[in-house]
């Protein structure tokens, strides 16, 4: 299951109980709904979730859509608008802090929304939009605007953005990886 992998991402090995985790801090607790809600099998069940997502999501300003694919290991840094696009495609090990927009553009080249690697870090207010690719390993520099495709082990800085390629960019970022 994703969630306690999630919950590696944030707390490592320490000997909590999952509840003690929970109720720590708001993200995890949106991060738990939104992985249970992609568990359920059950309409009755799932709208249980969907609710208890929605009031969430009206409290930490988090809205991630059920049908997102998001892999093991996602961290939300911090709640305060966050917003992912429901066809954006997020590997794991991925980190996301607040302010963040991952969209689509809605015409040209680049109509569609991002595939985004292993092991990304995205800085505060970064904006990831647009039908590009993500490599793995690449760390998205705080307030930078990214909407082409950047390679693995790279980092991206500014608007309009700059990739510097440089091996490990997110060692340090990233941790408890699972």
């Amino acid at each position: 299951m994703f969630l306690k992998k999630d919950l590696y991402r944030y707390f490592g090995d320490k000997k909590e109980s999952v509840k003690d985790k929970l109720f720590r801090r708001k993200q995890i607790k949106y991060l738990y709904y939104f992985r249970k809600l992609q568990a359920q099998p059950n309409f009755i069940s799932r709208i249980y979730y969907k609710l208890r997502l929605r009031r969430l999501s009206a409290l930490t300003h988090i809205q991630i859509h059920e049908s997102t694919r998001i892999g093991e290991g996602f961290y939300i840094g911090h709640y305060g608008r966050i917003l992912i696009n429901p066809q954006a495609v997020l590997g794991k090990n991925v980190n996301i802090a607040t302010g963040v927009s991952i969209g689509q553009e809605n015409r040209g080249a680049r109509k569609g929304c991002p595939v985004i690697g292993d092991e990304v870090w995205i800085g505060t207010n970064a904006v990831v939009v647009g039908n590009i690719n993500i490599g793995n390993d690449v760390l998205i520099a705080p307030l930078a605007y990214v909407n082409f495709d950047v390679p693995d082990h790279s980092i991206v800085l500014g608007n309009p953005a700059k990739i510097i390629h440089r091996e490990n960019a997110t060692e340090y970022y990233i941790e408890n990886k699972v």
